[in-house]
């Protein structure tokens, strides 16, 4: 692996040591990510396979797992989705060139960004840190409600959750995120670009099909609780926050 820029982010000034777990049955890449993580300050954890990083997040409960797609056994989308059934920890996804199609149905089972091989290790902490401030507790300021409710929809932006009919439903980081983005707009179309670069900052290299995975698991995971208007499409535009009436399934959403 051609992995270039070894130097990590400087460690961020918190009190709280994030852990990481790292998962990939390579262990020069182990290695070389465990570095780099223990620079920027944060504890690490290892796991060679699938089964043994399911292990180690039950019994470690981790900040974050970077998850290597392409391992043996048991690959890095089972683990994903294994972990999605109970958990809800960050996931960052380690991703070859030619697997398009597993980075976006890594996005849709859950994770909340990827990285392509071969990487920058400076990269990926960076991405890590990015993905562990925004499942950090916030502050909200005083001039901004700290829930948001339109509809059957209701966003605590204190406690990270979202409701429907005063149910909770799980989201991703990621996906609060998006929401959370698409209530402040007011009704407003945003473009997939301006959804990146609200939910993960100006100039964030993701593609715009990873908004429309992040679109259509809130859309599934809403419509499983009757919210099938929660987000609107304008064709060739972009998305706004639906009516959150409850009504029906639209064809072509």
């Amino acid at each position: 692996m051609n992995a270039i820029d070894l130097a990590p982010p400087p460690a961020p000034h918190s009190s709280m040591t994030h852990t990481v777990l790292v998962v990939d049955d390579d262990p020069h890449i182990r290695e070389l990510l465990a570095f780099a993580f223990d620079k920027a300050g944060m504890s690490v954890r290892e796991a060679s396979d699938g089964e043994e990083a399911l292990a180690e997040v039950a019994r470690s409960a981790p900040d974050l797992v970077v998850l290597d797609i392409n391992m043996p056994r048991m690959d890095g989308l089972e683990v994903c989705r294994r972990l999605r059934a109970t958990s809800e920890v960050p996931v960052l996804f380690l991703s070859s060139r030619d697997e398009e199609f597993d980075r976006v149905l890594g996005i849709e089972l859950g994770a909340d960004d990827y990285v392509v091989k071969p990487f920058s290790p400076r990269e990926v902490v960076a991405r890590a840190n990015a993905i562990l401030r925004r499942s950090a507790p916030r502050a909200v300021a005083p001039a901004t409600a700290a829930t948001l409710t339109h509809g059957q929809l209701s966003l605590d932006s204190e406690g990270w959750t979202a409701s429907w009919k005063g149910a909770e439903v799980p989201l991703t980081v990621s996906e609060f995120n998006l929401m959370k983005a698409l209530a402040a707009a007011g009704g407003r179309i945003l473009s997939r670009d301006q959804l990146i670069d609200q939910i993960h900052g100006p100039g964030f290299a993701i593609t715009d099909r990873t908004i429309d995975s992040h679109i259509r698991n809130l859309r599934r995971k809403f419509a499983d609780c009757g919210g099938h208007d929660v987000v609107e499409t304008k064709a060739g535009v972009g998305y706004r926050l639906g009516a959150c009436a409850g009504a029906g399934p639209k064809s072509g959403d």
